[in-house]
């Protein structure tokens, strides 16, 4: 029975150790501790969790397996490698470091101890895209788009890094791990606060598939929406109401008249992701097996995200854009 914690216990992190808390009990793990440096946000998710609780992450080592971390990003890397080379098994919120150089010490740590590294990239866990992903083949066009309405959290990272970078990650699964991205344009523009909170992405891929992602903190509704083409086939996902469907072309009717088009409702069971995601990053930590989504998958969604904010900064020192940061500030 693997004993288990949770670093970072804030908006997201409360919601890691309730998933912990069910699975131990369960039966399933021992829910050792919560670790915060707030002591009193500690104190109170420890009480509400029933276990013990912690300010200092290091404190853990020799008394846990593995950990759910959801610290801020910039903390990534010094506390995953901390753990990691004590043999620690470490889930990682996304995105998995700040800096390309900082994801491969963190891959690194992991392959030198054995120990097991994933990335939350938790739409993979979507159960609309879990009922999907059978029957993806060969997707040539994607438009995407994920909206949310402002919020004071996760302002420490610009929306391409906070957001988009789900949608990255989705596309490239899905077109290939393995297929090069040739060509990525994009623009963005800071609204709210001064990082970039809308943004448009359009990346082309060595197999001719192209992909058009849009990324806001700034709407009015929630929006979590993939649409994308493939042979024959019209696949619809609605991460938010995880729902998926399959629209293709219905055989001929017997009159010879136009067959029509036949949509195809996808089953998809109900599971919650955060929950779907724990529990493969427990069952590959138990059974030594890959990693469900590994940290070079994380590296390549961050390098991904950081060529898409390279690209806006390039953007925003054309004279137009100029202007309009200008007249926005003042």
């Amino acid at each position: 029975m693997l004993r288990t914690a949770v670093i970072g216990v804030g908006h997201l992190g409360r919601q890691h150790a309730r998933i912990h808390a069910a699975l131990a009990a369960e039966g399933r793990t021992q829910f050792v501790s919560v670790c915060d440096l707030i002591e009193e946000t500690a104190r109170s998710i420890a009480a509400e969790r029933q276990t013990e609780w912690t300010t200092d992450w290091r404190t853990l080592e020799g008394k846990v397996d593995a950990v759910s971390l959801a610290v801020p990003t910039q903390s990534h890397c010094e506390i995953a490698c901390g753990l990691l080379e004590q043999g620690i098994h470490v889930l990682v919120e996304k995105p998995i470091s700040r800096t390309l150089e900082e994801a491969d010490r963190m891959v690194a740590a992991a392959e030198k101890s054995w120990a097991l590294l994933q990335v939350g990239h938790l739409e993979r866990f979507n159960p609309a895209l879990i009922a999907l992903k059978p029957y993806v083949r060969n997707p040539v066009y994607f438009e995407i788009h994920r909206v949310g309405e402002f919020t004071a959290r996760s302002l420490d990272i610009d929306v391409v890094l906070d957001l988009m970078i789900h949608d990255l990650d989705i596309v490239q699964w899905l077109v290939g791990n393995d297929v090069e991205v040739t060509s990525l344009h994009a623009v963005g523009i800071p609204i709210l606060t001064d990082r970039v909170d809308a943004a448009n992405a359009r990346l082309e891929f060595a197999s001719g598939a192209v992909a058009n992602i849009t990324a806001s903190r700034v709407g009015t509704e929630r929006i979590r929406k993939m649409r994308f083409f493939q042979p024959r086939d019209y696949v619809a996902v609605d991460y938010a109401a995880k729902r998926a469907s399959i629209s293709s072309l219905a055989p001929p009717a017997a009159d010879g008249g136009w067959p029509g088009v036949h949509v195809r409702n996808l089953d998809v069971i109900d599971v919650e992701p955060l929950r779907a995601e724990t529990e493969a990053f427990l069952h590959a930590a138990v059974e030594n097996s890959p990693s469900p989504v590994s940290g070079s998958e994380g590296r390549r969604a961050l390098a991904l995200a950081l060529r898409a904010l390279q690209r806006i900064e390039e953007h925003a020192i054309h004279p137009g854009v100029m202007t309009l940061s200008k007249s926005m500030e003042s």
